[in-house]
């Protein structure tokens, strides 16, 4: 079976990657990967009191989301999105563990609400006014492909665009012994099941046994494999060169996701 999409905005954020223009000229070759830990903008979109309370994960998501959406030309508050990260705000988690272990374990409200999973997708709504649906799932270090799935599918049986941000950020320690995540990377992209004018590339895609594809440069393929939502790199790099392509990206561990991609303008 397959699943197919095109691909009408991309956000990007990471280690080295300020946004989808800059990141395409990396990932084609056209300048030299240098990593850097990443920068997140403030959240726009916020009221003054939720703006304060947000953490890295929110906003991560909030960024890609707006990139990706800005890149369209679609209207955010229209767009139906999937959220997709393999564990949520390391960093917050690590304050309630620590409130937690504490001779006073009281955990406030707002580390709380901002614990759960689908925190992103609800500043997310507040930030750009969205009502359509919205998904959130994790898969672990498969959360990259099972987000694109989702969307994808969403796309295929709805017939209309469908947001995807895929991210995830690290763990201070201890829990990055366990889970070591080093820093913050996502991306986005907005998915249509028809080509405009904007569309950067169709995407299809069908489930393979084949090994995950690998990036030539190391530092790509450590950034590759040490964050869960940089599984996304090799689509990414075939997206920046434009032509024909075919990569395999990381899903289950027996299972991965094989897409063949065409520029639109190739």
């Amino acid at each position: 079976m397959q699943v197919s999409a095109f691909i009408e905005g991309l956000g990007l954020l990471g280690p080295g990657f300020k946004d989808w223009p800059q990141g395409a000229a990396v990932l084609a070759g056209t300048l030299p990967y240098a990593s850097e830990p990443t920068w997140l903008p403030p959240p726009a979109g916020l009221p003054p009191a939720e703006r304060r309370r947000t953490g890295p994960c929110v906003k991560l998501a909030l960024a890609l989301g707006r990139q990706a959406a800005a890149a369209s030309g679609m209207d955010a508050a229209a767009l139906p999105t999937v959220f997709s990260a393999s564990s949520g705000d390391g960093q917050n988690y690590h304050l309630i563990c620590e409130a937690l272990a504490s001779d006073d374990p009281l955990i406030s409200p707002t580390r709380f609400h901002n614990s759960v999973h689908n925190a992103a997708a609800g500043y997310w709504g507040i930030a750009s006014g969205a009502m359509a649906s919205s998904n959130v799932l994790c898969a672990r270090d498969g959360s990259f492909g099972a987000g694109l799935l989702d969307a994808l599918c969403q796309v295929a049986v709805d017939r209309e665009a469908c947001l995807l941000i895929a991210y995830d950020t690290d763990y201070p320690e201890p829990l990055r012994s366990h889970r070591p995540i080093p820093d913050a990377f996502g991306v986005a992209m907005v998915l249509l099941p028809e080509p405009t004018a904007r569309s950067l590339a169709r995407i299809d895609v069908t489930l393979t046994e084949a090994p995950a594809s690998r990036m030539t440069d190391p530092g790509l393929e450590r950034l590759r494999q040490g964050i869960p939502a940089a599984r996304a790199l090799p689509l990414l790099q075939a997206l920046a060169l434009g032509g024909p392509s075919e990569v395999v990206i990381d899903y289950l561990d027996d299972l991965r996701l094989r897409m063949a991609t065409v520029g639109m303008t190739s």
